[in-house]
């Protein structure tokens, strides 16, 4: 669920506080608009149009739900969205979901409003302690993570033959041609520059070019095999790459035909991201947006949507709900470290400072280079 680049903040396109909120008619209406990634909800086995746990909000609120799944690049939105954002015109939706790195861009723009939490009783209570406070929104003011996840490092044990603990075993001698990594500067920089030791939560632009540097000679040597989406499963599926840079989410569905594939946080650590609800400005239905976060912050609603999506679930108290399931296989996913990471892996998460708009240009001019953007 991640992207690109374009469009950094132009300071004419930024709203002020005062001008983001248009007058609420969730008393008189209620309903609400939702735009949303696909295959990022709970469905139902026998009726894919069905989302059950959406059906329980509608039913208990009286509140329907337009549930829109049209974002499939943060880019790519961005784009369609940004001209009635920054001419004061509303976008349309209540709600959207946009990764995090995508998210701050919004939040320097001044095109999302603050969260009400007195309506939002679950995110106050529930919400991952990791996930509470980016460098891009403090206190999570502005953004509730929607679905959290790791980018770390996935590997076939059986073909490679040992285990990967750290990032630079990606440089070892038997994994030439053999290693791809992210071609999306957002996804890649924070996992690469852990592995040199760095405080991905205050990096440094040294701290970019240091890893540019690294890069550009494997690239050099051959040791890197192609830069990709999220293309890279196939692949790894294919034995082609041996080991890569990985999203977890990604890696536990991997697993369920092939054991044989590992994910690991290096012990220099790995990067915990999400994509996060906002409010844009404008938004028709403010109070029935900020209602329906809530929901998926009870920790029964937040189990039922991390069963089916089965990313890193930024609701902790879900898992004891999973685990006391009468299914087997439902109750095993509270025991999974890619959708609950356990103590240890967790304190190796941290979730990196963005890349600035004054950054932007500059950095990625260098990083689509070495990649070949």
């Amino acid at each position: 669920m991640l992207g690109g680049t374009a469009g950094c903040g132009v300071p004419a396109a930024y709203v002020k506080p005062g001008e983001r909120a248009a007058v609420d008619h969730s008393g008189d209406e209620k309903r609400l608009d939702w735009a949303n990634w696909p295959l990022y909800i709970d469905t139902d086995d026998e009726d894919p149009e069905a989302r059950p746990t959406l059906e329980a909000f509608e039913r208990r609120t009286g509140i329907s739900v337009d549930y829109v799944e049209e974002i499939n690049d943060n880019d790519e939105f961005f784009g369609k969205v940004s001209p009635a954002l920054m001419n004061h015109q509303p976008t349309g939706h209540d709600l959207i979901v946009m990764s995090d790195w995508m998210c701050a861009r919004f939040v320097r723009l001044g095109w999302v409003q603050e969260m009400d939490r007195a309506r939002q009783p679950n995110v106050t209570e529930h919400l991952d302690p990791l996930l509470r406070s980016p460098a891009f929104d403090p206190g999570r003011r502005f953004t509730v993570p929607w679905q959290s996840g790791i980018t770390g490092i996935a590997y076939n044990r059986r073909k490679l033959g040992r285990e990967i603990r750290h990032v630079s075993d990606l440089w070892a001698a038997d994994l030439k041609g053999r290693v791809s990594l992210l071609s999306g500067l957002d996804e890649a920089f924070a996992l690469l520059m852990q592995g040199n030791g760095v405080d991905v939560t205050r990096w440094t632009a040294d701290d970019f070019h240091a890893v540019c540097d690294q890069v550009a000679a494997q690239v050099s040597k051959g040791q890197i095999r192609r830069f990709t989406g999220n293309d890279y499963t196939k692949d790894l599926v294919s034995g082609d790459v041996l080991a890569c840079q990985a999203y977890s989410g990604d890696v536990i569905q991997l697993q369920a035909d092939n054991p044989d594939i590992r994910f690991v946080v290096p012990e220099e650590g790995a990067e915990l991201w999400s994509d996060s609800l906002m409010i844009p400005d404008l938004a028709r239905h403010k109070a029935n947006a900020e209602r329906l976060v809530d929901h998926y912050y009870q920790p029964e609603v937040a189990a039922e949507l991390a069963a089916w999506v089965n990313y890193v679930c930024p609701v902790p108290a879900a898992r004891e709900v999973l685990a006391a399931s009468d299914d087997e296989d439902t109750a095993a996913l509270a025991d999974n470290p890619l959708i609950f990471p356990d103590p240890t892996m967790r304190e190796r998460l941290a979730i990196a400072r963005d890349i600035t708009g004054a950054e932007r240009v500059e950095f990625a001019k260098r990083w689509n280079a070495i990649v070949g953007l």
